[in-house]
């Protein structure tokens, strides 16, 4: 027999993060709003997490659409191999012009495709920035805390670049489209 998992709603403990709520249940990882460190997924098998108050049992954890994503996310992260991401029909077999204030100088072109492969490139590379810093063991959650917050910001600061890109699901998030990963 399946075991039940808490659901949504439920109260909890954490040694460290003190009193929160669960707002997502994954596979081995509940999602928790604690009351004064925000939103952290805490392993079900934690030993300092306790579960004060159980709410919508189940033994249902994720859904299909959620194994995928999570499933996607787990190999973009762990993968040197970058996906195929599309270029916005707009732009196919466009040319990016850099134009210097000075007329006498003589001004850069640059194959859309070229600038957009390094974009992301780019984009990729911070993908296993932050994956090294969450799985590296001498740092310390703060540490990682503050890692993650830079590469948020830069991550919203190459959110001018998602004009190039044909489907949203590619698109760079900062601060405010992070929140709903």
């Amino acid at each position: 027999m399946e075991e039940l998992t808490a659901g949504k709603g439920s109260r909890v403990q954490h040694a460290r993060y003190g009193p929160g709520v669960i707002i997502d249940v994954k596979y081995a990882q509940y999602v928790v709003t604690f009351m004064d460190q925000g939103i952290i997924e805490v392993d079900k098998t934690d030993p300092l997490f306790e579960i004060l108050h159980t709410e919508n049992r189940s033994i249902e954890v994720e859904t299909v659409s959620a194994v995928e994503t999570s499933l996607l996310k787990i190999l973009r992260l762990w993968s040197d191999v970058s996906e195929v991401v599309p270029l916005g029909d707009r732009w196919e077999g466009g040319t990016m012009v850099l134009q210097p204030k000075d007329p006498s100088l003589k001004a850069k072109e640059i194959p859309i495709e070229v600038f957009f492969h390094k974009i992301v490139m780019v984009r990729d590379r911070l993908r296993v920035l932050e994956q090294q810093i969450n799985s590296h063991k001498q740092l310390s959650d703060e540490d990682k805390i503050n890692m993650q917050q830079y590469i948020t910001r830069m991550y919203g600061s190459l959110t001018t670049f998602n004009v190039l890109f044909k489907q949203k699901e590619h698109w760079f998030a900062g601060e405010k489209g992070a929140k709903e990963d």
